[in-house]
């Protein structure tokens, strides 16, 4: 059902090609009798956590491989999340645009999305490409930066080996992203189940303590077992969505579906996409500037570091991420919907809450879940967590220190992250200036202070947390804010919903 202009509600006969029905913006909210479709809300749901959970258990494995290899090399496998950080930033430029492109299904046709998606997962294999050139080739550089001196001569190998993940990380997301606005969540779950599956399997009979034949695992195996499996998944899931979306069979014969890749779709998603890739780079290089500061204190602060990273990234932020990616999807098809039919109403209390709902609905959930997991964590898990990891009881209590120092700012962080979807998935100009402003005017000065304070071991959480902690209650008030200010320009009728 869409709403017609009066508010009442009309019936939408849907076909393969015309523009398909968001499940969850009707006006009457019910839970239908198909809301496990992927093109429901909570279908959806259902596969992005799906898609989220798997990486980020296999994150945490991972290091319990490491560990028992050589637990003075758990450090080392943080390389790979300081690599993917800086390819977060090609990876967060154009898959991010999809949301106010390949996600409006009411003013674009299908195989106009369809082609979209065909020229971003094209340009995010080039780009992968060279960055995967790029950190291969300054293996040494990057080693020197991101690693301990205690393991750096060791963990040379291992970054050039990680470092070809780029390629595989680029088409994984691009896929990912341009599927999850086509309504496909199920592709990109596919792309972590054969990842994380065939890892596990490969990591139990090569690294493992019961593995096969008599040679002695090392880290460098578990890097090359990773990218290949990476690699795979990332071509599997390519090959499964062009053969379940983009070739079909029409009067006895298999045709290409969607527009082919060109310059005017690249510079359809070039726009918001460059928005995106700013705020990316902005929020990412400030990341990794204090990491460096964050590696150079000592082994076990960095250590835990990592694994405190790994309770963040790889436990904590599975279902905010899964929110995230389903609000963004349905708020970028409402925000199709409403471009497609222009009238007075569209600026009314009902229509906003209609194009909000799947930002407040998710950070609702966020909340319900996350506040228990924090408060088992503080109370129960974090300490052993660590200690299991890393085999050491200085680490597992610095990272205990850590995550209890700073997990209620991660609920906020939780929240913030739900209602930036609206901004995204909207105006990602808007979305570019709030990042800007919370890390020009908060994390930049910090990370300053960071640099002329003489910090030690036993002084630098202090500093640490207020600019990991802090920048995320600053971001909620901020983005509060924002969203107030997004909200009345809506109600006024002055928020701009031209096509991008």
């Amino acid at each position: 059902m869409l709403p017609d202009r009066d508010g009442t509600t009309i019936s939408v006969e849907a076909t393969e090609d015309a523009p398909q029905e968001p499940r969850i913006f009707s006006l009457k909210w019910t839970i239908g009798e198909r809301w496990w479709y992927r093109s429901h809300y909570l279908g959806a749901l259902i596969f992005n956590a799906g898609a989220f959970i798997l990486p980020a258990l296999y994150s945490t494995l991972v290091k319990i491989w490491i560990a028992r290899i050589d637990s003075s090399l758990v450090v080392t496998t943080d390389s790979y999340t300081y690599l993917s950080t800086i390819v977060e930033i090609v990876n967060e430029g154009l898959p991010r645009a999809v949301w106010v492109t390949i996600a409006d299904n009411q003013t674009r046709s299908l195989d106009s999305r369809i082609g979209l998606a065909h020229t971003l997962i094209l340009v995010q294999m080039v780009l992968g490409l060279i960055m995967s050139v790029v950190f291969v080739g300054a293996a040494k550089g990057i080693a020197s930066v991101f690693v301990p001196q205690d393991v750096r001569n060791a963990s040379i190998k291992y970054v050039r080996i990680i470092g070809f993940s780029a390629l595989s990380s680029a088409i994984e997301v691009a896929v990912s992203n341009a599927t999850r606005a086509l309504d496909k969540p199920d592709v990109p779950l596919v792309i972590s189940s054969i990842k994380v599956g065939v890892n596990i399997i490969l990591d139990l009979l090569i690294i493992s303590k019961f593995h096969v034949g008599n040679w002695t695992p090392d880290i460098n195996m578990q890097a090359a077992i990773r990218l290949s499996c990476e690699m795979v998944a990332a071509i599997s899931g390519l090959l499964y969505f062009l053969i379940t979306t983009s070739i079909r069979k029409q009067g006895g014969c298999w045709h290409w579906r969607g527009e082919m890749p060109g310059s005017q779709a690249f510079f359809i998603l070039l726009r918001p996409g460059s928005f995106t890739f700013l705020e990316s780079a902005a929020r990412n290089i400030l990341y990794l500037w204090l990491v460096h500061g964050v590696i150079s204190m000592s082994a076990d602060y960095a250590t835990a570091w990592g694994i405190f990273t790994t309770i963040r990234w790889g436990l904590v932020m599975v279902p905010v991420n899964a929110l995230e990616a389903t609000s963004l999807t349905f708020i970028g098809h409402g925000w199709g919907e409403l471009r497609n039919v222009i009238h007075e109403e569209n600026w009314s209390w009902k229509r906003l809450y209609v194009l909000t709902r799947p930002a407040l609905l998710s950070a609702a959930i966020a909340m319900a879940i996350e506040i228990p997991l924090y408060i088992f964590l503080s109370l129960w898990g974090c300490q052993p967590f660590a200690f299991f990891i890393s085999q050491s009881k200085a680490v597992s209590e610095i990272t205990a220190h850590m995550w209890q120092t700073i997990d209620w700012c991660y609920l906020l962080y939780a929240v913030s992250t739900q209602l930036a979807t609206i901004l995204l998935a909207t105006r990602p100009q808007w979305y570019l200036v709030q990042s800007l402003i919370s890390n020009i005017c908060y994390v930049f000065p910090w990370a300053l202070v960071c640099q002329i304070v003489d910090l030690n071991p036993d002084n630098a959480w202090t500093y640490h947390s207020l600019v990991f902690g802090g920048s995320l209650v600053f971001t909620f008030v901020e983005i509060v804010i924002v969203d107030l200010l997004w909200a009345w320009r809506f109600l006024q009728g002055k928020l701009s919903i031209d096509l991008i």
